[in-house]
């Protein structure tokens, strides 16, 4: 029994899961470095005042955009070509154009280089996970996603760190060496035995279209995406607006939105952690992910009623919503165990790309109300739908836990 144990310890251990995780922390140190660059990024371009914000909205959606799209045609690469050359591809498309971020010179470049990296983003965390969801056995692969997720976590922890000390063109480079020294630990990865068995198969393979022919199918599809709403809702809107609701709310000092987003995902590292390793012991994606909703009601109502609170209070409060939306890592993993093999990586890997898309509508509807209530009122209308929806679909939702992930999709 103990040397069992200690060979499902190792497997952990092994080099996709290290790689798989390491990946995830380019991708999430990229994600957070953007937004904490974005300032002094654009005055060095002679951008000022309230162009400022209009720039960086501008910015940020070519960023998404690149993420909606490299979510799909990796996704689809991921199925038709294999896991590893999209964990290849990804890191080397992001990594040149993360480095080529550090050189441009007008906005317009900006967000050219802005979109590449988006693009090249979009691939990691799904290929990443489907990798070791079909590596592990169905004991041992929730705790491997929740490495994966904690530790790529840790890079937007990293970036709130680098993008404090280093000047902005040096840290988009030091992003860019990250992923090519990647790139050379990649080389003795293998691909999953899963993918092996069916990649000379005569079998339709990485069909994005056929997640919207099958009624089943899109039902799935749709629930899987609808879940994870609530994280890019709190990020989205509660951490990143969170100086205009510290004024709002009154409290007892200037709250910054760079330490808001650090201890926000300080607070994922240990929520992904709690959410990954929680699914494996009560053998349920579901509840977990249950809890992790009725937590971050929960948090949200008492972030939005924290009035005359002191700013440490304030910090605190981000730490434990990060922890409650931290189940991130289970619900990627649901994504993976949804569908068959010959579909996997393309449902995996847009899945959480377009979670994070959402965050626009999210905003846009935020903003849209703001215009005729108070921001508590409109964050709070914004939130009760949001979480209606999460709730509403994971109900509906099979549980994945037990399922045997070696299967095709039948069309």
């Amino acid at each position: 029994m103990k040397n069992s144990e200690e060979n499902n310890f190792k497997s952990l251990l092994n080099l996709t899961v290290i790689v798989a995780a390491l990946g995830y922390f380019v991708d999430m140190y990229d994600l957070v470095l953007f937004g904490i660059l974005r300032v002094p990024s654009l005055k060095s371009m002679g951008v000022q005042g309230d162009e400022l914000v209009n720039t960086g909205v501008y910015l940020l959606n070519m960023q998404m955009i690149g993420m909606l799209i490299g979510g799909i045609i990796w996704g689809i690469l991921g199925d038709k070509k294999g896991r590893i050359s999209v964990l290849f591809g990804s890191i080397a498309l992001y990594s040149i154009a993360n480095i080529a971020n550090a050189f441009v010179t007008t906005p317009d470049s900006y967000a050219l280089m802005r979109f590449l990296a988006g693009v090249g983003l979009a691939g990691e965390l799904g290929a990443a996970v489907t990798l070791v969801s079909e590596s592990l056995s169905q004991k041992m692969r929730g705790y491997g996603t929740a490495i994966v997720a904690s530790v790529g976590i840790m890079g937007s922890v990293t970036a709130a760190l680098v993008g404090d000390f280093l000047h902005w063109q040096t840290a988009y480079i030091v992003g860019g060496v990250l992923g090519l020294l990647l790139l050379l630990l990649r080389i003795k990865m293998f691909e999953s035995g899963m993918y092996s068995n069916i990649k000379s198969m005569n079998v339709r393979k990485g069909d994005f279209v056929s997640l919207f022919t099958s009624r089943e199918r899109f039902s799935k599809y749709a629930k899987c995406i609808l879940i994870g709403l609530p994280t890019w809702y709190v990020v989205g809107i509660l951490i990143t607006f969170s100086p205009e609701f510290g004024v709002r709310l009154g409290i007892d000092g200037a709250i910054s939105a760079g330490k808001s987003i650090m201890y926000t995902y300080i607070g994922l590292v240990f929520g992904d952690i709690a959410s990954g390793f929680g699914s494996q012991l009560i053998r349920s994606r579901k509840k977990v992910v249950m809890i992790s909703l009725l937590l971050t009601t929960f948090f949200v109502i008492v972030y939005l009623f924290s009035f005359g609170v002191s700013v440490t209070y304030f910090y605190i409060l981000c730490v434990l919503i990060g922890i409650s939306i931290g189940y991130w890592a289970v619900f990627v993993t649901i994504g993976s165990e949804q569908f068959g093999t010959n579909l996997r990586a393309t449902v995996a890997t847009t899945v959480p790309n377009f979670v994070r898309g959402a965050t626009v509508p999210i905003t846009v509807s935020f903003n849209y109300l703001r215009g005729s209530m108070d921001i508590l009122q409109s964050a709070m209308i914004v939130g009760v739908v949001v979480m209606l929806i999460a709730f509403a679909a994971l109900y509906r939702m099979e549980e994945s836990y037990h399922k045997d992930l070696d299967y095709l999709e039948m069309y």
